[in-house]
């Protein structure tokens, strides 16, 4: 932590995590309002739906790819500095694709958005750890995600009406806009959180140095693996979405909004949750709590999907409480990631981003297409997603006993 963190925000708490929520959520916002859009892109430029599924493609490799650095970059030259370039970076590449005139140019300006989104999500986590102790560090993630879990429910409701009434090159206007105010609200706002004399020297040898101690640490790779592999259990009716909600449920696509409210609203009232216990209740006992949550309606949701035929008005409400417990659990599981190694915040952040976005990209190419077919597919699918997490934290349980009993008050 910052020693001189008192003096670095003088504002509420909330606005900071306000300002660190919408980082977090340019990286959603690039992907999800431009996809009502697809086919009137695809039209549009004279684009196969492989070229178009290589927008989305390149700007998932691009954000994996440069995850790997982010971190590592703010740990040497500051979290500001990485913002600020990350920021303008992604307001460049959001123009581009507003001009792009045939789908190469979209891909490569798609691809550019993709390298730069994730010095948000990834610098945010490292800013919160640099300002506060560990209990109002659990509060200012918890409120994070809260206003985190908005994004996926809002930007293709924004995207959809843009392409309906201006067409699709407003979606990418739009976008350069919000990177415009977001630059200028973190260039005026965002104070450098890095203290100088945590500063790593940025030469290679010191980079690798810091990479094999992470990827080498097989308790940073378990929490990692805690953290975001059980994301998927939800994320993979997400991805398949239009078989599982139009398909299987007989929903029509206005309906879909109950979906991704009931989920929403889930991950939100985790989030809250894991707010108010902070500093009441161990880390260790938190996470249990929350992967019993996920495990026992993740059991049920399998049974209940081979005894009944599923229909709506219960075949949400399992994937809404999974959400729930799994916001109720990751904002812990994320501080013991970042305080595995306290001197490389940011890198511990950007390894972290990799492993959960490697998982994401696996199972929305490989994963979802193969289970989709089946309710009872998805159903047990989620369960081991979810059942990988737990897992980890079991064995991390078992072989460091120590790991999260007990809330401390150091930096």
């Amino acid at each position: 932590m910052n020693p001189d963190a008192d003096k670095l925000w003088r504002g509420p708490r909330w606005a900071l995590a306000v300002l660190l929520a919408v980082l977090g959520m340019l990286g959603p916002f690039s992907i999800d309002t431009y996809i009502p859009a697809f086919a009137g892109i695809a039209r549009a430029l004279e684009a196969t739906p492989v070229q178009m599924q290589q927008t989305l493609s390149a700007y998932l490799f691009g954000f994996a790819f440069m995850n790997l650095f982010h971190g590592a970059l703010s740990d040497s030259f500051g979290r500001r500095p990485v913002v600020l370039w990350g920021i303008a970076m992604f307001t460049v590449a959001s123009a581009g694709c507003a001009l792009s005139q045939n789908v190469a140019q979209l891909v490569f300006f798609r691809a550019l958005q993709g390298l730069s989104t994730g010095a948000g999500i990834v610098v945010s986590r490292a800013v919160i750890r640099d300002m506060f102790p560990p209990n109002q560090a659990q509060r200012v993630m918890s409120q994070v995600t809260i206003y985190f879990g908005v994004a996926p429910a809002v930007a293709p409701i924004i995207g959809g009406w843009l392409f309906v009434h201006l067409g699709w090159h407003s979606i990418f206007i739009f976008l350069t806009g919000v990177g415009i105010v977001l630059w200028t609200a973190n260039y005026k706002l965002l104070p450098e959180t890095l203290h100088a004399s945590q500063r790593q020297p940025f030469n290679v040898r010191n980079l690798m140095q810091g990479y094999w101690q992470l990827s080498s640490n097989m308790r940073f790779f378990l929490l990692a693996l805690a953290s975001g592999i059980p994301f998927n259990g939800m994320f993979l009716y997400v991805l398949s979405a239009p078989a599982f909600l139009g398909d299987h449920l007989g929903l029509a696509p206005t309906q879909f909004f109950w979906f991704f409210l009931l989920t929403i609203a889930g991950i939100m009232g985790g989030a809250w949750t894991s707010g108010r216990l902070a500093g009441k209740i161990s880390p260790r006992r938190q996470i249990r709590y929350g992967f019993s949550i996920m495990l026992v309606v993740s059991l049920v949701n399998v049974t209940a999907n081979f005894l009944f035929v599923p229909t709506a008005w219960w075949a949400l409400l399992p994937i809404a409480i999974f959400a729930y417990g799994w916001a109720l659990m990751v904002p812990v599981v994320t501080l013991l990631v970042l305080d595995m190694v306290p001197e490389r915040r940011g890198m511990a952040s950007s390894l972290q981003a990799v492993i959960g976005s490697t998982a994401n990209g696996f199972v929305a190419g490989g994963i979802a297409p193969l289970v989709m077919h089946s309710t009872r597919a998805l159903a047990l699918t989620s369960l081991l997603m979810m059942g990988i997490g737990l897992v980890a934290w079991i064995f991390i349980h078992w072989r460091w006993p120590d790991t999260g009993k007990a809330v401390t008050a150091g930096n």
